[in-house]
């Protein structure tokens, strides 16, 4: 992939938020295959979504990428954007295998091209994340399990570990479910004080002790440390 930040070129693209144009709230069309609510959890406009060979079946979620418009006077906008990856682009036309494709929503498009070029030339490198707060963990699940959504992770952005830790157990690794939604099936975790150990891809650990109190709930966020 592009983990070292070497740059790659290919070609961009931008998907019509209608909702954003119709002036609907956009939060309700906020969802992808990562598992974020773009909004609700904070990433907002500024992010992509990858084509199949970028997206490392959701391994990549939460990558960021620069995005620069280039060889394109006529369709190209000075300066460059970066984005965080959000999202799975449909594996046909520009995101068909084997091409490394961003196709990026409206706003973030607009930074770098004019409206009207629809698909420019584009050169992007992976940078670190600049998140504000600590790593968060949405937990949901049942009384026989536990899932989290990982999310707002700095520095390399793409989670490819996760453990939780109740105050009565061991360290357990969580299995990723889908996007960065990881599950773990254990039913005494419930009415524990909860720990959590993140890596992400370029090997830095992160552990957030004790963040999730014993009277924690399903479908509430917790906020740890930051890498």
């Amino acid at each position: 992939m592009t983990d070292d930040g070497r740059i790659v070129q290919s070609n961009g693209t931008h998907y019509d938020d209608l909702l954003v144009l119709l002036s609907v709230d956009p939060s309700i069309h906020a969802e992808g295959a990562c598992g974020y609510d773009v909004y609700r959890h904070g990433y907002g406009d500024m992010t992509t979504a990858l084509s199949t060979a970028l997206f490392d079946g959701g391994l990549a979620c939460g990558a960021c990428y620069e995005v620069q418009c280039y060889n394109a006077p006529q369709s190209c906008l000075p300066g460059t954007v970066t984005v965080t990856a959000t999202n799975l682009c449909p594996s046909s036309g520009w995101c068909s295998p084997p091409n490394r494709h961003l196709d990026l929503n409206m706003p973030a498009f607009l930074r770098i091209a004019k409206y009207e070029a629809g698909v420019v030339p584009v050169r992007f490198r992976r940078v670190p994340c600049r998140k504000s707060g600590g790593i968060r963990f949405e937990i949901g699940g049942h009384r026989f399990f536990i899932t989290v959504l990982v999310h707002n992770a700095g520095g390399a952005g793409d989670v490819r570990a996760v453990a939780v830790k109740g105050t009565s157990t061991g360290w357990i690794a969580m299995t990723r479910d889908w996007g960065q939604i990881w599950v773990a099936h254990e039913a005494t975790l419930v009415g524990q004080a909860l720990s959590f150990r993140v890596t992400a891809s370029d090997g830095r650990t992160v552990v957030s002790g004790g963040v999730a109190p014993a009277s924690w709930q399903f479908g509430q966020t917790y906020e740890g440390k930051q890498f």
